[in-house]
């Protein structure tokens, strides 16, 4: 079992999960992936191959990392004094060439998704595997000592007061993690989006960047943005819809957010219900289980998620007249709200787009009919939609 010595302080009392988190054989590390490329042989007599040299490497990835597009690379290489520099690479074409040849990080996909409604132009869905992107960032080096592996509790002495500081340390944590088998590891997975303009100045592109991370990390770690903690995995795409009532269409558009959830996610939900091996830093194998632990996201975006009205609270079953009310209000579960969205079907057929928004309007529903959710196992949107500060 992987304890933090951090967490072994004599003012402090700590608790951990027994049988958590064991060590299986049959893991790798980083080292090992990259040795096992198909160029690895060629790398122990030349470091930067498929590059000549570190200058060669340095300045092809200056230029990939740039920004410029393929046609100004291009005239940056026809240069005289730059051709005689004898690089290995005389094109943007041969340069991306070489990239391509260098061990790579989860691939990506796309495909074309159908609507129920006509667009004015086709629906694509850009995607990476998440849990690839999990594994990714689950083997990386520069987390060894940085990932809480065992849940524990932390009480304070004499009081025995709890703490709460980690992800790790959390109730909910405890509770997942007694639902699963003995050894295995709870692996929470972090989603963050917002709608964005990912097009440069013209094109009024308008996507959802979904980055996806892990809650084990260490918060301090996580937070920083040098530390790559977090991974995109998806563009949602946000189309224009042509329907003659406008107000549908924001309801279109969070069905289709829901539904690309649905394709992104699927081995996430897969995982989260049957399992999966994967690698730790330090190259040992664990049995992770992969549930929904965290959704960072805008008030707007969390209704949306939620399946809920804008007016309505995402988290708890109060309208926006009940925000100042000085108690707490239930909570709003998976189990409410798919019960509600069933009463809402036995009504109205979800393609009647108008007559079911209008009757899921009753029970403060923002028309979303199949949320990503569903499904998910140990995850509810009442767990996964924390507030956030700078949202809030």
């Amino acid at each position: 079992m992987d304890v933090d010595a951090g967490a072994l302080d004599s003012s402090w009392n700590t608790d951990y999960f027994l049988d958590a988190a064991c060590v299986y054989d049959g893991g790798f590390t980083f080292m090992d992936q990259f040795d096992a490329d198909l160029f690895s042989a060629l790398r122990k007599t030349n470091f930067y191959y498929p590059f000549t040299s570190w200058q060669d490497w340095e300045l092809g990835s200056w230029l990939l990392w740039s920004g410029l597009s393929l046609v100004a690379i291009d005239k940056f290489l026809s240069l005289e004094l730059v051709r005689s520099l004898l690089l290995s690479f005389g094109t943007a074409k041969e340069l991306c060439g070489w990239a391509e040849l260098l061990p790579s990080s989860p691939c990506w996909h796309s495909k074309a998704i159908p609507t129920a409604f006509p667009t004015k132009s086709p629906v694509i869905l850009y995607w990476c595997d998440p849990l690839e992107c999990i594994a990714t960032i689950l083997n990386n080096p520069l987390f060894r000592r940085l990932i809480d592996f065992v849940p524990y509790k932390e009480y304070s002495l004499p009081t025995m007061c709890q703490r709460y500081s980690e992800w790790i340390t959390g109730n909910d944590t405890w509770n997942m993690q007694s639902q699963l088998l003995k050894g295995a590891m709870l692996l929470g997975t972090i989603l963050s989006s917002d709608k964005t303009n990912i097009s440069s100045m013209t094109g009024d592109r308008l996507a959802h960047p979904l980055l996806i991370g892990i809650a084990n990390i260490k918060m301090s770690t996580r937070l920083k943005l040098s530390s790559n903690a977090f991974m995109l995995t998806a563009l949602l795409p946000v189309p224009k819809f042509v329907h003659e009532n406008k107000c549908m269409h924001s309801v279109l558009e969070d069905r289709l957010i829901h539904q690309c959830l649905d394709i992104v996610l699927e081995p996430i939900m897969t995982a989260a219900c049957l399992s999966v091996m994967m690698s730790d830093p330090d190259g040992h194998s664990r049995y992770c289980f992969t549930p929904l632990a965290g959704y960072i996201v805008d008030m707007l975006e969390a209704a949306m998620l939620a399946a809920v009205g804008g007016k309505t609270s995402p988290i708890t079953m109060a309208m926006y007249k009940q925000f100042g009310d000085p108690f707490q209000h239930e909570p709003c579960t998976a189990s409410t709200t798919l019960t509600q969205i069933s009463v809402v079907k036995l009504k109205v057929d979800p393609q009647d787009i108008q007559g079911f928004f209008r009757e899921a309007q009753k029970f403060h529903l923002n028309g979303v009919h199949e949320p990503f959710w569903r499904d998910m196992l140990l995850s509810c949107p009442g767990r996964f939609l924390t507030p956030e500060v700078l949202h809030h």
